[in-house]
């Protein structure tokens, strides 16, 4: 009756119960299936963080053991850590004297050279001037024992360099390679006016002994080992191109000089005063053009340069064995560089002192000197470093240290010596012979040649050494400065003199 009114029934007792039943397990399932969600995230998150910690650990565990299973020092690259730590003289004793290869090791045998020429130099230096007899000793041990002491300072930069990030280390070393040149420089340069010649000519020397010897031997001896090796423009294009703006750079004063020399409208002391105002400018900006090369390389295309060496380091086929040498400490490798170069310092001193002798009493060309004795000696350990990565096949790395050299002493140690002297007062300028710029620039045109189809070969080395020799057999007849042979002269009738007044002496006796 209510139903036909439409008015609303209430639910039984028994639907009640259904409708309670019904939502209390919709409700439940809703919760499982909530929970079993919860739980699902719950699980993925676990698993996420898991994964986290198992590449952070992995990652971690990267960092802190190298190939040899070495932990890892915070700040040393993996492949300098030593596994030790401070100085053990066992070690560092066995570890110089192994080298970096073979060659480098052999030069080692070098060393009683390097102790005979301190005794006989303080021998020597006990007498009074005329009673002293081993000037050509002293010279002949000073330059042998030159090589393994510069070859110990190229051994330790390499050590300190592993420790850092390749392309920065690739810097240092060639930079600790050249302190042996720069104290060679301030040692001549020390000694004033009269060495200028000798100090431009082994600046000339020191950049053709680099690109036409140096070069020359890496690809001659990689050439013999593998077929043709290749490189990356990045390395020689840059290098090449710098060679040749820092070679006319450094002939500028040259050909001023040369340019209004014999002519009415400067007088020569005006033009030579001149030329050295212009050396003293272009120093300057050479040595801004070097802070410029190494922001290139170290900052702005770091990248570039360190995947280009990293590349390089994968054609070493015994780059295990290299991997797995013992190696020095930090501290053993800052030792052993103050030890090197601490006899460095006194070979350049003892060579310097016996120049003058050798020039004039013994009738060796003052240019054959400073153009190739003096660039040979001081260049060794940068050489055999250069020659020994090319018979690897590391031939960026190869460049990179025969063109970085060249550039550290065109754009770094020449301003350097430069402007030492200009504060000493020394007539310490560019100005180099004619026949020294020349060959230079050409020696930068041919050099630049055979870079430039990024291939080397056997033959471009052995080209690259003959005209190496050609320049050495020149500069070996390349007659002295008016000065010296002035000098050489005054010698040769002091000489005759003295031995005629003893002729007489004894046809009197």
């Amino acid at each position: 009756m209510d139903r036909e009114k439409g008015q609303p029934t209430q639910p039984s007792e028994h639907d009640r119960e259904g409708m309670h039943l019904f939502n209390r397990k919709s409700a439940s399932a809703q919760g499982t299936r909530n929970r079993s969600e919860r739980n699902r995230k719950r699980n993925n998150t676990r698993n996420r963080s898991r994964q986290n910690d198992g590449s952070r650990a992995e990652r971690g565990e990267a960092k802190q053991v190298n190939h040899n299973g070495h932990k890892v020092t915070p700040g040393i690259e993996p492949d300098g850590e030593s596994g030790r730590s401070w100085f053990h003289p066992w070690h560092f004793v066995r570890i110089c004297w192994r080298s970096s290869n073979h060659v480098s090791k052999w030069t080692n045998v070098l060393w009683p050279f390097t102790i005979a020429a301190m005794v006989l130099h303080f021998l020597d230096a006990a007498k009074p001037p005329e009673e002293r007899t081993h000037s050509l000793w002293i010279f002949i041990t000073a330059y042998i024992g030159m090589v393994p002491a510069a070859n110990l300072v190229g051994f330790a930069g390499q050590e300190l360099a592993r420790k850092i990030p390749k392309v920065v280390g690739v810097i240092l070393e060639t930079t600790f390679g050249s302190l042996v040149e720069i104290i060679l420089f301030m040692v001549l340069i020390k000694g004033g006016s009269k060495n200028v010649q000798v100090i431009q000519a082994a600046i000339l020397g020191s950049i053709l002994a680099n690109m036409l010897l140096c070069l020359g031997t890496c690809f001659f001896v990689g050439g013999i080992f593998h077929p043709q090796q290749t490189f990356h423009e990045a390395i020689s294009e840059v290098g090449s191109n710098l060679m040749l703006v820092a070679g006319m750079g450094l002939i500028i004063p040259t050909v001023y000089y040369n340019s209004l020399l014999n002519r009415e409208i400067i007088g020569q002391a005006s033009l030579k005063t001149e030329t050295l105002h212009i050396s003293h400018a272009t120093a300057i900006v050479l040595l801004i053009a070097f802070l410029m090369y190494l922001w290139f390389q170290s900052r702005s295309h770091h990248g570039l340069y360190e995947d280009i060496l990293e590349a390089d380091e994968e054609r070493d086929h015994d780059r295990h064995k290299d991997l797995a040498k013992a190696k020095l400490t930090f501290t053993e490798s800052i030792i052993a560089l103050c030890i090197a170069l601490t006899f460095v310092s006194f070979m350049a001193i003892f060579l310097v002192q016996q120049i003058e002798y050798i020039v004039t009493e013994r009738g060796v060309s003052d240019h054959f000197v400073g153009l190739i004795l003096i660039p040979v000696v001081e260049k060794a350990s940068e050489h055999l470093t250069a020659v020994d990565e090319a018979y690897d096949n590391q031939m960026n790395f190869a460049l990179a240290h025969v063109l970085g050299a060249s550039i550290q002493t065109a754009l770094l140690n020449t301003p350097l010596v430069v402007i030492v002297g200009w504060g000493l007062g020394a007539q310490m300028g560019l100005n180099f012979e004619l026949f020294d710029a020349v060959v230079l620039i050409l020696a930068i045109v041919v050099v630049g040649n055979f870079l430039r189809d990024e291939k080397s070969d056997y033959l471009e080395g052995a080209l690259c050494v003959m005209v190496y020799i050609l320049i050495a057999v020149t500069a070996w007849f390349y007659p002295n400065p008016l000065h010296v042979q002035e000098e050489i002269a005054h010698l040769a009738a002091e000489a005759a003199e003295s031995g005629g007044e003893h002729a007489a002496r004894m046809l009197m006796g």
